[in-house]
């Protein structure tokens, strides 16, 4: 398996080399023999190249099996005719990886407020209030006025009906559950579009059951209960809203893994930001884009039949519950050590 490493920007660099680690450790372990290619994108990229992606870049991509992305300085990032390009945007609309996954769950060892709970945010990834990729050119935001801003929002039944079947497949292999989020009350015509393809999907999965709730309930019932969900489905705002909250709520947000995945296509990227404020300071919390990593990696193996991935996965997922247990891992969650001493205790118990 060919792996594509692009570290980013801010805290990037420090839990990409965790995550390199780690991987180098099951690739020997679990006899995987990844090859991992490294390059740059974002703002290192545009200082080089005067584009924060290259079109050689995105040929190189194309020719791997998948795609580690470290976070981006996406604020900073302005003027896509300067070369200043969101590249997680970049990447998502170039190779459709319309399915974002973001898993949440709590861990022993580590406090929580809400109770245990294990559950899976299922994002559509390529349309919705996303004024950067609803568009074939241009942009879906408009300046009308220097006081007047029109935002266009984008749904077609063929993006629901494939982010629901993401949605379904996965809940046949959890606990057969799936909850649909909408604002179907107000955006009536959109969302009520989402909903009618929601339910017709399900029908094509009578052991898995269905309700749905209005995203603003939503949002109180997963900080009340959010053990009574399993897979939850919605578009694209409301689901990256949705999953920064349940990261959040299993401990902190640096353990917010995430997979964005296509027909044939993943690329792996943590669910925050590149953080600038602690960038150098050895204390970024690299679980976030190790578990995306495993998520990477369970993805290929279930995709190609080879167990050895998926078996690889599991024991990067275990090594990290272990090492938050006994506080091998940053203060965030608790922990006594740096992201370097974390990345080490963690890669040695892969070893």
């Amino acid at each position: 398996m060919k792996i594509v490493i692009l570290p980013g920007d801010g805290i990037g660099p420090e839990i990409s080399a965790v995550t390199i680690d780690v991987l180098q450790a099951v690739s020997r372990t679990h006899g995987l023999g990844l090859e991992l290619l490294h390059d740059s994108a974002g703002l290192d990229s545009l200082r080089v190249h005067g584009a924060t992606v290259t079109p050689a870049l995105l040929e190189k991509v194309r020719g791997a099996d998948g795609l580690v992305l470290g976070p981006m300085s996406t604020y900073e990032m302005k003027d896509e005719a300067r070369g200043e390009v969101n590249p997680s945007k970049f990447f998502r609309k170039e190779l459709d990886l319309y399915a974002n996954i973001r898993p949440a769950r709590t861990y022993p060892g580590l406090p929580n407020k809400v109770g245990e709970f294990d559950l899976v945010v299922v994002r559509e990834n390529t349309e919705g209030f996303y004024a950067d990729r609803n568009m074939e050119q241009g942009n879906g935001e408009m300046l009308v006025t220097k006081d007047v801003a029109i935002s266009l929002r984008r749904i077609t039944r063929q993006c629901c009906e494939r982010i629901a079947e993401s949605a379904f497949a996965l809940a046949r292999t959890r606990k057969q559950h799936v909850s649909i989020v909408h604002k179907a009350n107000v955006l009536k015509i959109g969302d009520g579009m989402f909903i009618d393809a929601c339910h017709e999907v399900a029908k094509r999965y009578p052991d898995v059951t269905v309700n749905d709730f209005i995203v603003d309930a939503m949002m109180a019932h997963v900080v009340r209960a959010p053990s009574r969900f399993d897979v939850i489905v919605t578009t694209n705002m409301f689901g990256d809203i949705l999953s920064d909250l349940t990261s959040e709520l299993s401990g902190s947000l640096g353990l917010g893994a995430s997979l964005n995945a296509g027909s044939g296509f993943a690329m792996a990227q943590a669910s925050h930001g590149s953080a600038p404020d602690i960038a150098g300071r050895d204390c970024a919390n690299p679980s976030s884009l190790v578990l995306s990593a495993a998520m990477l990696l369970a993805w290929h193996g279930q995709r190609s039949g080879d167990q050895a991935f998926v078996t690889a996965a599991r024991a990067i997922e275990q090594a990290t519950t272990e090492a938050i247990a006994c506080g091998e891992m940053t203060a965030d969650v608790g922990g006594r050590m740096g992201t370097k001493a974390a990345g080490k205790a963690l890669t040695a118990r892969l070893a």
